[in-house]
């Protein structure tokens, strides 16, 4: 960004503290698109990359008067897509009920064949989550999952309680959806918890 732009953007984050209307319109419009494509880069869902462009800019008008003219607007705008597209993560994997509403429904609508990963690219990621898994997890969890075996059936198999056999579950689901999110393949996560595959 050249200085003058730089100077142009400092006084529209100061017309915008002030409550200008016109000030925060142009802001928009210049960083909307650059949020959207953020969001759909991660969500791969163009109704909730929509309500994340939403969000953000809601967010920048509720709390403008925090805003800091000398530091970075741009900065400042990412920081707020980059958590709000992830804390929107963690809702759909956590509400059953809006991963298959939302989520699903939604993806089935707008997603490409370019969006998607090869089935086998799939099993290559599935196993590097679960090699990363402790011995005593990756075992409890492939008994969960591959075999099909209740806790209890764990439990007895192994000698151990069924707390212990939950509490380690709780463990490779967390390290496992972590793997996923570190590694930038939200798709294929969200599609795992949409299949139970992480419940």
């Amino acid at each position: 960004m050249s200085d003058n732009n730089i100077n142009t953007e400092k006084l529209l984050v100061k017309e915008l503290i002030k409550g200008n209307n016109k000030a925060f319109r142009k802001l928009f419009d210049t960083y909307r698109n650059d949020v959207y494509a953020y969001s759909i880069s991660m969500l791969k869902t163009k109704v909730l990359a929509e309500g994340i462009v939403q969000d953000v800019f809601l967010k920048i008008w509720q709390y403008r008067d925090r805003l800091n003219p000398d530091l970075s607007f741009k900065s400042y705008v990412f920081t707020i897509t980059r958590n709000l597209t992830f804390n929107l993560i963690s809702k759909v994997a956590n509400n059953r009920t809006l991963r298959e509403e939302v989520f699903y429904k939604s993806q089935k609508r707008y997603s490409t064949i370019e969006d998607k990963i090869e089935e086998k690219d799939y099993e290559v990621i599935k196993n590097n989550a679960i090699n990363q898994l402790t011995p005593k997890c990756k075992i409890i969890f492939e008994m969960s999952r591959n075999k099909g075996m209740s806790y209890k059936e764990i439990s007895k198999e192994l000698d151990i309680s069924v707390s212990t056999v939950k509490g380690q579950m709780s463990k490779a689901l967390s390290s496992i959806r972590n793997f996923l999110q570190n590694h930038g393949d939200v798709t294929f996560l969200l599609t795992l918890i949409s299949s139970r595959w992480l419940d």
